[in-house]
C-alpha cells in the first residue's frame, strides 16, 4: 500500500501525550488531522501559566510538534478551529495565533464553548497536507 492510502497514528515526543483514549494525530495519506491542543506544557502536564495568550503560545507549540512528527508544517495546515472558553479573548488569542500564521493563513473557524478541558481558555485543532516528497513520483497526480 502507497503513502497515499495508508492510516497512521501521529506520537510526537515535543508535544504532550493524549490524556484520554484518543491520538494526538492521525496522517491519513496527505492529510494530518491533530486532535485538539491545550497549553499543556509537554515535560510538566501541568497547563502552562499566564492566561489565554500564553495558553495559545503553548496550544500552538504542541499543534506545531504534531505536525512535524508527521513529515509537515504548520505552513501546511489549510484549517483550523479554534475553541475558547469566552469570546471575549478572541483578540487576545488571534495576537498570539497571528504570530505562528503569517502570510497565507489557514481557513479558521473560532467558537466559544461551555467549558475545555482542564478549565484552559482555548483549544486549538487542525487538518494539515503533507507535500510529495518527490513530486514525479506523486501518486495524486
Amino acid at each position: 500500500m502507497c503513502d497515499c492510502c495508508e492510516r497512521k497514528v501521529v506520537t510526537a515526543e515535543k508535544a504532550p501525550k493524549a490524556i484520554g483514549p484518543y491520538s494526538v494525530g492521525v496522517r491519513a495519506g496527505h492529510l494530518v488531522f491533530t486532535a485538539g491542543q491545550i497549553g499543556l506544557d509537554p515535560v510538566s502536564g501541568a497547563v502552562v501559566e499566564g492566561g489565554v495568550q500564553a495558553e495559545t503560545r503553548q496550544a500552538l507549540t504542541n499543534l506545531k510538534a504534531i505536525l512535524e512528527a508527521a513529515g509537515t508544517t504548520l505552513e501546511n495546515v489549510v484549517k483550523t478551529t479554534v475553541f475558547l472558553r469566552d469570546m471575549n479573548d478572541f483578540a487576545a488569542m488571534n495576537a498570539v495565533y497571528a504570530e505562528f500564521f503569517t502570510a497565507d493563513a489557514p481557513a479558521r473557524s473560532a467558537v466559544q464553548v461551555a467549558a475545555l478541558p482542564k478549565g484552559v481558555a482555548v483549544e486549538v485543532e487542525a487538518v494539515a497536507i503533507v507535500p510529495c516528497k518527490d513530486e514525479g513520483g506523486c501518486c495524486c497526480k
